[in-house]
């Protein structure tokens, strides 16, 4: 009944389950407020059954996520009624760090943004990861489009902007540094990788692939150490590397590349697929965000030092995508 008394359904949602149960299932008279509270009131049992509702509103799944038992949320992400906040999908991502399951049920829901997939990206399973790149990576070719304008103001004003310039340098046209190549020891990115190959890896190579890659220490430690692979075939996608310089880059970390009897080992097979399926321009976009988002500077220390004040109730490290997935991904 739509009509029946609030306060007699409030008490009855929080019954016994099979009292519950069909109350908390199919009465539609249930608003976000009763809901809250009976949330915070109930069993694990009874929250699944909320999850399953023919509709779920953002706060009702915020509440859920929040509380974090595994059965609801995965009612939660199977329901296509729910509707997941932004806050709700953060939580998510954070949790999906424990609970890897969550990281499959995630890359299906539509509200997952693309930094929150990056992010994500790093504790995901091969087929997630694969599903992230080729689903939230952005085309470079597009965004340069988009942001035409941008690029002109920015000139204009000699690019004075830190926010804006290091923005824009996501959709930079050029991806290795040509100044660290002219200082470099090495003839080239190839160069370095070749020896590496021939010597095996260590942080100086490390550091001076990664200086010639364009991209930072923080950023090149990350690639070279993710046990998966796929990180390595964005780097020589976007670089502009071909497939011998993967395979030396695969063998220069002691990686194994056949399986002894002729055949080559599956997760290099895998991590070649994966390159393959890369265009450029979004292999582009994606190192360059990873790059930006995992050795994001632009700290609070920062403002002081440029002499803007940081405001206590806006807290950068609540609100800038970049900061919040360098946390994440590094467990902080």
């Amino acid at each position: 009944m739509r009509d029946a008394p609030r306060r007699v359904l409030r008490y009855l949602a929080q019954c016994s389950i099979e009292i519950a149960g069909p109350i908390l299932e199919k009465n539609e008279a249930f608003d976000a407020s009763d809901l809250s509270h009976i949330v915070e009131k109930v069993s694990a049992e009874h929250r699944t059954i909320i999850a399953g509702r023919k509709v779920v509103s953002p706060v009702i799944a915020d509440r859920l996520a929040s509380v974090g038992e595994p059965t609801a949320i995965r009612k939660l992400f199977e329901n296509k009624g729910a509707t997941l906040s932004e806050h709700a999908v953060d939580v998510l991502v954070a949790r999906s760090r424990k609970e890897e399951e969550f990281c499959a049920l995630l890359i299906k829901r539509l509200e997952l943004k693309p930094a929150q997939a990056m992010a994500m990206f790093w504790w995901s399973d091969g087929p997630t990861r694969r599903t992230i790149l080729q689903r939230h990576a952005a085309d470079r070719l597009e965004m340069i489009e988009m942001c035409s304008d941008v690029f002109a103001m920015a000139a204009a004003e000699g690019w004075n902007d830190p926010v804006a310039r290091k923005t824009l340098q996501l959709i930079e046209r050029r991806q290795r540094n040509r100044a660290a190549i002219e200082k470099s020891v090495y003839d080239s990115l190839e160069h370095a990788i070749t020896v590496a190959a021939a010597t095996g890896m260590n942080p100086e190579v490390a550091q001076e692939i990664g200086y010639l890659a364009g991209v930072k220490p923080v950023t090149i430690a990350k690639l070279l150490s993710d046990k998966g692979g796929e990180g390595l075939a964005v780097l020589c996608k976007a670089t502009g590397l071909k497939r011998p310089s993967l395979r030396e880059l695969w063998l220069s970390l002691k990686r194994p590349l056949d399986m002894g009897d002729g055949k080559i080992h599956p997760q290099f097979t895998y991590v070649m697929d994966t390159y393959d399926l890369l265009s450029v321009a979004k292999a582009q976009t994606t190192l360059r965000y990873w790059n930006w988002s995992l050795s994001s500077t632009f700290s609070p220390a920062r403002l002081k030092q440029s002499g803007v004040e940081e405001d206590e109730a806006n807290d950068e490290e609540a609100f800038s995508a970049a900061r919040r997935t360098a946390n994440l991904v590094f467990g902080k």
